[in-house]
């Protein structure tokens, strides 16, 4: 219900009660501005972009907080996030109100972190946790558009991707020592590492030469966390009958609860007391150093598709939640798809070529 009247003052008071029949009001000097206001509110609530006077004046950090608290978040996503937000966020724009942001003013944020040496990537990254916060401020009705929406970013600067050869893999299993079946399994069955440290006698399948991946563990703030594997993908990955002998001996004694590649203590591995213990020196040793053991699941694909896997195998086997995904990150590794098309071009015209000149000869 709307209305419009005029007071004493000879002001226009125009009002009007929301969904929830709170009464909102304004003063105006003319009847037409009043008549204005209530049409732009009659038409953002027919839009659906309605807000609350009183809603947008909460401040970022309100939202932030319930942002923060997305259930379907995984452990180290919230760390992560929680991380930027405490660091970056918060502290330029934690007062400030929902009502008075503006675009210009997050450009001009996003501008600064770039003139202060903040690389490409983790601008984006920290625009994106002020994004999804205000993201949220619009779906709970406190805004009625993102004024962080088209907001120009900085490119993010690609690392080129590092690929072991089956020799390369060789040469750190063999630096790695004893440790040279966490290296082949890495490399072979293109395993997270989360996945690897949290795989149980149980889920090994040596009569199929299968891994039953169901469970990842990773490290949040010095504190372990179990969870399904990243997107929920719970798969089956084949090993090469060369391991059998590695896996044969790794789970030799154990009951299926025991974990397949425990720390020297017998604990879940952890990745940074890994590196730090024996993986970087082997890499250093092999003639890679810096290599990481996310780049040996990059090896693993690279290695499947050399062997003639397909883009869904691939898929299967890395446990995206789709092939596109897998397409999007490996496309370099179907370069020769593209090299197999052109030789079959450059074949059928030869072919079209030598019939159109026996046509004309006749």
């Amino acid at each position: 219900m709307a209305s419009i009247a005029k007071r004493p003052n000879g002001q226009w008071r125009a009002r009007y009660r929301d969904a929830r029949g709170k009464e909102h009001a304004r003063h105006f000097r003319r009847k037409a501005e009043a008549r204005n206001w209530l049409d732009e509110v009659s038409a953002s609530v027919l839009t659906g972009t309605y807000v609350d006077p009183a809603r947008s004046r909460s401040t970022v950090a309100t939202v932030a907080d319930a942002w923060s608290r997305t259930p379907s978040w995984s452990e180290s996503t919230r760390s992560r996030n929680a991380s930027i937000l405490n660091a970056h966020v918060l502290p330029r724009w934690g007062d400030a109100r929902l009502a008075d942001l503006h675009h210009e003013d997050i450009q001009t944020w996003v501008n600064e972190l770039v003139d202060s040496g903040m690389a490409g990537g983790t601008v984006r990254k920290t625009f994106g946790v002020l994004n999804g916060v205000l993201t949220q401020a619009v779906k709970t009705k406190r805004l009625a558009m993102n004024p962080a929406a088209d907001v120009m970013l900085p490119r993010q600067d690609i690392k080129r991707r590092r690929y072991l050869s089956g020799v390369q893999v060789e040469a750190l299993a063999s630096a790695a020592g004893e440790r040279a079946p966490i290296v082949h399994v890495l490399a072979y069955a293109g395993l997270r590492f989360g996945e690897l440290a949290a795989l149980k006698r149980g889920a090994v399948d040596p009569a199929r030469r299968r891994f039953r991946i169901e469970e990842s563990v990773t490290e949040v703030d010095g504190q372990l966390v179990w969870s399904e594997p990243k997107d929920h993908q719970r798969r089956s990955v084949p090993w090469p009958d060369f391991l059998d002998g590695e896996i044969s001996a790794s789970i030799e004694g154990k009951t299926d609860d025991d974990l397949l590649f425990p720390s020297p203590s017998g604990g879940v591995l952890r990745v940074r007391n890994m590196r730090r213990a024996w993986f970087d020196a082997a890499a250093a040793e092999a003639g890679f150093p810096g290599l990481t053991p996310h780049e040996m699941r990059h090896t693993a694909a690279s290695l499947a598709v050399s062997a003639g896997a397909s883009v869904l195998a691939l898929q299967r086997i890395l446990g995206h939640d789709k092939p596109s995904t897998t397409l999007d990150v490996y496309s370099d590794l179907f370069d020769e798809d593209l090299d197999f098309v052109a030789e079959r071009l450059s074949e059928r015209r030869a072919t079209a070529a030598a019939d159109h000149l026996r046509t004309a000869s006749k």
